[in-house]
């Protein structure tokens, strides 16, 4: 196969991430362009790792323009998102995107809609999809190993008040939200991913902490198919911590700062054993537009967590651009 020929729009902290998993696919990809309004950021990219001949652009449309590119990186902000990658599909490039895909639901069925049309590939970098404890998760769930699920609790504490003061994920025009539409947008992802389940009613209450977006939201969840579900997040704590746990009829299975256990009533907890980890966003990205495996993380599935997500501010009363105008 012929090099894929990607290009980056936003050079910032992720984008290292997905700059290191790209490269260790070296015989498929190659880093052609980089696009970001920093020349700092830019420049900091280039020398990590070591792209001195890759052309750098302070505006993503020029280089969409002058540059012959198969794919881009979406790592920019969030409210950006669907701007970007419209552009893209518009410039016949696949796009793999930062989440949350977009910030509204029709925001991101216009984008699926502009994908189906292209001709191209849509995927949304949520990388929990290929971590094992998850996979062991959703497979379990779906195996009825704990059988029927009856309720999920599913938390996510973090330092984020703290460590996000005065970046753009605390301006609303650019974020779109606060921690809910941020590390907690990988949350609402596990807790549809994991269950398959089709949320019904939302109860939120949202905390704020006088940051010009909510901090702590704590959502109570209803599903179609009969499951609860307590979704905390919670931005102002003193360090991170993720934990969930499923309830069954049959059973329990337990995360803890990734560590598994399965809970049966009466019996000792077990550490199953998990998956092996086969891939990753990138890697997997790069092999759906190879035609190797089908899009692991779909548009159509990313739209699911952006509707829990509009669903539960709009519960809560909550528009985070219209509250700081």
């Amino acid at each position: 196969m012929t090099k894929l020929r990607f290009g980056f729009i936003g050079t910032g902290g992720i984008s290292h991430w997905h700059g290191t998993q790209l490269l260790e696919l070296s015989k498929d990809v190659e880093l052609k362009a980089l696009a970001d309004p920093s020349a700092d950021s830019r420049s900091r990219f280039k020398h990590k790792f070591g792209l001195n001949e890759t052309a750098e652009y302070d505006d993503y449309r020029i280089m969409l323009e002058q540059e012959r590119l198969d794919a881009v990186v979406i790592c920019s902000p969030h409210t950006v998102h669907f701007r970007q990658a419209m552009d893209a599909f518009a410039a016949g490039c696949h796009v793999l995107v930062e989440k949350p895909m977009t910030c509204s639901s029709q925001e991101a069925e216009v984008l699926l809609t502009a994908a189906r049309e292209a001709g191209k590939l849509l995927q949304v970098s949520y990388q929990r999809h290929f971590q094992p404890e998850f996979l062991y998760i959703r497979r379990a769930i779906q195996e009825g190993t704990i059988g029927k699920l009856t309720s999920v609790t599913a938390c996510l504490y973090q330092e984020w008040k703290q460590l996000t003061a005065g970046s753009w994920r605390t301006k609303p025009e650019l974020s779109g939200g606060g921690m809910l539409m941020d590390s907690g947008s990988h949350i609402v992802d596990m807790l549809l991913w994991t269950t398959n389940m089709t949320p019904a009613e939302v109860k939120p209450v949202m905390q704020r902490h006088g940051a010009p977006v909510e901090i702590d939201s704590f959502t109570a969840i209803r599903f179609a198919e009969g499951a609860v579900a307590s979704l905390n997040v919670v931005g102002y704590a003193q360090g991170w911590h993720e934990t969930y746990m499923f309830c069954g009829e049959d059973g329990a299975i337990q995360y803890d700062n990734g560590r598994i256990t399965l809970r049966r009533l009466g019996q000792e907890p077990v550490r199953p054993e998990l998956p092996q980890r086969e891939t990753n966003q990138d890697k997997s990205f790069v092999d759906a537009i190879a035609g190797r495996h089908e899009v692991l993380v779909p548009g159509e599935f990313a739209l699911k967590v952006v509707r829990l997500t509009e669903q539960i501010y709009k519960a809560a009363g909550y528009d985070p651009i219209q509250a700081n105008d």
